[in-house]
Protein backbone atom coordinates (compact mmCIF):
# COMPACT_ATOMS: atom_id res chain seq x y z
CA UNK A 1 0.00 0.00 0.00
CA UNK A 2 1.21 3.47 -0.83
CA UNK A 3 1.94 5.88 1.97
CA UNK A 4 1.22 9.58 2.30
CA UNK A 5 4.24 11.68 3.22
CA UNK A 6 3.55 15.26 4.33
CA UNK A 7 6.43 17.57 3.40
CA UNK A 8 6.25 21.06 4.85
CA UNK A 9 8.60 24.01 5.40
CA UNK A 10 8.19 25.81 8.70
CA UNK A 11 9.81 28.60 10.66
CA UNK A 12 11.66 27.89 13.89
CA UNK A 13 8.58 29.07 15.80
CA UNK A 14 6.28 26.64 13.96
CA UNK A 15 4.60 28.65 11.22
CA UNK A 16 4.18 27.80 7.53
CA UNK A 17 3.47 31.38 6.56
CA UNK A 18 4.03 34.70 8.23
CA UNK A 19 1.47 37.04 9.81
CA UNK A 20 0.59 38.50 6.40
CA UNK A 21 0.56 35.20 4.53
CA UNK A 22 4.17 35.59 3.37
CA UNK A 23 6.18 32.57 2.24
CA UNK A 24 9.34 34.37 1.19
CA UNK A 25 11.59 33.05 3.94
CA UNK A 26 12.50 29.40 3.08
CA UNK A 27 15.87 29.16 1.36
CA UNK A 28 16.48 26.37 -1.15
CA UNK A 29 20.21 25.69 -0.93
CA UNK A 30 22.00 23.12 -3.07
CA UNK A 31 21.68 20.23 -0.59
CA UNK A 32 18.01 20.85 0.16
CA UNK A 33 17.30 21.22 -3.55
CA UNK A 34 19.03 17.93 -4.37
CA UNK A 35 17.10 16.12 -1.61
CA UNK A 36 13.80 17.60 -2.75
CA UNK A 37 14.36 16.79 -6.42
CA UNK A 38 15.41 13.20 -5.67
CA UNK A 39 12.36 12.68 -3.46
CA UNK A 40 9.99 14.14 -6.04
CA UNK A 41 11.46 11.95 -8.78
CA UNK A 42 10.48 8.84 -6.79
CA UNK A 43 6.92 9.62 -5.72
CA UNK A 44 3.83 8.25 -7.41
CA UNK A 45 1.93 11.52 -7.11
CA UNK A 46 1.67 14.93 -5.51
CA UNK A 47 -1.18 15.84 -3.16
CA UNK A 48 -2.18 19.47 -2.60
CA UNK A 49 -4.83 21.35 -0.70
CA UNK A 50 -6.83 23.82 -2.80
CA UNK A 51 -4.88 26.94 -1.81
CA UNK A 52 -1.46 25.39 -2.45
CA UNK A 53 -2.77 23.84 -5.67
CA UNK A 54 -3.83 27.24 -6.99
CA UNK A 55 -0.33 28.60 -6.32
CA UNK A 56 1.37 25.58 -7.92
CA UNK A 57 -0.94 25.51 -10.96
CA UNK A 58 -0.29 29.20 -11.54
CA UNK A 59 3.49 28.89 -11.29
CA UNK A 60 4.90 25.57 -12.52
CA UNK A 61 3.34 25.39 -16.00
CA UNK A 62 5.05 28.66 -16.93
CA UNK A 63 8.01 28.73 -14.56
CA UNK A 64 10.62 29.14 -17.31
CA UNK A 65 9.20 32.58 -18.12
CA UNK A 66 9.15 33.60 -14.43
CA UNK A 67 12.30 32.18 -12.84
CA UNK A 68 15.85 31.22 -13.73
CA UNK A 69 16.54 29.53 -10.36
CA UNK A 70 18.20 26.15 -11.02
CA UNK A 71 15.87 24.33 -8.59
CA UNK A 72 12.78 25.72 -10.32
CA UNK A 73 14.06 24.74 -13.76
CA UNK A 74 14.91 21.22 -12.58
CA UNK A 75 11.59 20.69 -10.75
CA UNK A 76 9.28 21.96 -13.52
CA UNK A 77 9.47 18.83 -15.73
CA UNK A 78 9.03 16.60 -12.67
CA UNK A 79 5.92 18.56 -11.69
CA UNK A 80 4.48 18.38 -15.19
CA UNK A 81 4.81 14.60 -15.56
CA UNK A 82 3.87 13.54 -12.00
CA UNK A 83 0.19 12.75 -11.30
CA UNK A 84 -1.47 15.36 -9.11
CA UNK A 85 -4.41 15.14 -6.68
CA UNK A 86 -6.15 18.14 -5.12
CA UNK A 87 -7.96 17.82 -1.79
CA UNK A 88 -10.85 20.28 -1.87
CA UNK A 89 -14.45 20.61 -0.75
CA UNK A 90 -15.08 23.41 -3.25
CA UNK A 91 -13.36 22.43 -6.52
CA UNK A 92 -15.13 20.14 -8.95
CA UNK A 93 -12.23 19.92 -11.39
CA UNK A 94 -8.64 21.06 -11.83
CA UNK A 95 -6.33 21.79 -14.74
CA UNK A 96 -3.10 20.02 -15.70
CA UNK A 97 -4.67 16.57 -15.42
CA UNK A 98 -5.16 16.80 -11.67
CA UNK A 99 -7.75 14.67 -9.92
CA UNK A 100 -9.94 16.29 -7.25
CA UNK A 101 -10.97 14.45 -4.07
CA UNK A 102 -12.82 15.73 -1.04
CA UNK A 103 -16.44 14.91 -1.55
CA UNK A 104 -18.73 13.42 1.04
CA UNK A 105 -16.21 10.82 2.20
CA UNK A 106 -12.66 12.18 2.03
CA UNK A 107 -11.32 9.27 4.06
CA UNK A 108 -12.69 6.70 1.65
CA UNK A 109 -11.44 8.60 -1.41
CA UNK A 110 -7.91 9.04 -0.06
CA UNK A 111 -7.77 5.47 1.24
CA UNK A 112 -8.61 4.32 -2.30
CA UNK A 113 -5.71 6.42 -3.62
CA UNK A 114 -3.37 4.76 -1.13
CA UNK A 115 -4.49 1.32 -2.31
CA UNK A 116 -3.61 2.05 -5.94
CA UNK A 117 -0.30 0.72 -7.26
CA UNK A 118 2.67 3.05 -7.56
CA UNK A 119 4.96 5.14 -5.45
CA UNK A 120 4.07 7.04 -2.31
CA UNK A 121 2.00 10.23 -2.40
CA UNK A 122 3.73 13.45 -1.36
CA UNK A 123 1.47 16.04 0.27
CA UNK A 124 3.23 19.36 -0.17
CA UNK A 125 2.79 22.41 2.02
CA UNK A 126 -0.40 23.88 3.38
CA UNK A 127 -2.12 23.11 6.65
CA UNK A 128 -5.77 22.57 5.71
CA UNK A 129 -5.47 19.33 3.75
CA UNK A 130 -2.75 18.08 6.08
CA UNK A 131 -4.96 18.75 9.09
CA UNK A 132 -7.91 16.95 7.52
CA UNK A 133 -5.80 13.93 6.51
CA UNK A 134 -4.06 13.88 9.90
CA UNK A 135 -7.45 13.85 11.61
CA UNK A 136 -8.41 10.83 9.51
CA UNK A 137 -5.17 9.03 10.38
CA UNK A 138 -4.10 8.92 6.72
CA UNK A 139 -0.67 10.58 6.88
CA UNK A 140 2.05 8.01 7.43
CA UNK A 141 5.12 10.24 7.64
CA UNK A 142 5.74 13.89 8.44
CA UNK A 143 8.80 15.56 6.91
CA UNK A 144 9.19 18.95 8.54
CA UNK A 145 11.87 21.25 7.14
CA UNK A 146 12.72 23.79 9.83
CA UNK A 147 14.25 27.03 8.55
CA UNK A 148 16.30 29.44 10.70
CA UNK A 149 13.78 32.25 10.86
CA UNK A 150 11.34 33.36 13.57
CA UNK A 151 8.16 34.80 12.05
CA UNK A 152 6.46 35.83 15.29
CA UNK A 153 3.04 34.69 14.11
CA UNK A 154 1.13 33.43 11.13
CA UNK A 155 -0.40 30.09 10.23
CA UNK A 156 0.78 27.18 12.37
CA UNK A 157 1.85 23.89 10.80
CA UNK A 158 -0.35 21.91 13.17
CA UNK A 159 -3.70 22.72 14.68
CA UNK A 160 -4.72 19.26 15.90
CA UNK A 161 -7.93 18.80 17.81
CA UNK A 162 -6.33 16.10 19.94
CA UNK A 163 -2.89 14.99 21.04
CA UNK A 164 -0.91 13.05 18.47
CA UNK A 165 2.19 11.03 19.30
CA UNK A 166 5.02 10.97 16.77
CA UNK A 167 8.27 9.00 16.64
CA UNK A 168 11.42 10.61 15.21
CA UNK A 169 12.89 8.30 12.55
CA UNK A 170 15.54 10.56 11.03
CA UNK A 171 16.98 14.05 11.04
CA UNK A 172 19.32 15.81 8.67
CA UNK A 173 20.92 19.23 8.22
CA UNK A 174 20.90 20.87 4.78
CA UNK A 175 23.28 23.59 3.65
CA UNK A 176 24.26 24.33 7.26
CA UNK A 177 20.91 26.09 7.68
CA UNK A 178 17.77 23.99 7.52
CA UNK A 179 16.93 20.82 9.43
CA UNK A 180 14.71 17.98 8.26
CA UNK A 181 12.81 16.18 11.01
CA UNK A 182 11.17 12.95 9.81
CA UNK A 183 8.43 11.57 12.03
CA UNK A 184 6.05 8.61 11.86
CA UNK A 185 2.79 8.32 13.76
CA UNK A 186 2.99 6.42 17.04
CA UNK A 187 0.72 3.42 17.36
Amino acid sequence: MREIVYGVHQSLDGFIEGPNGEFDWPQMGDELSAYSLAQCEQVGGFLYGRRVWELMAGYWPQVESISDHPHDLAFAPIWRRTPKVVVSRTLTGAEHGAQVVGGADLGKEVSALKEQPGGDLLLLGGAGAAGALTGLGLIDEYQIFVHPVVLGGGKPVFAPSERMGLRLVDSRVFDGRSVLLRYRREG
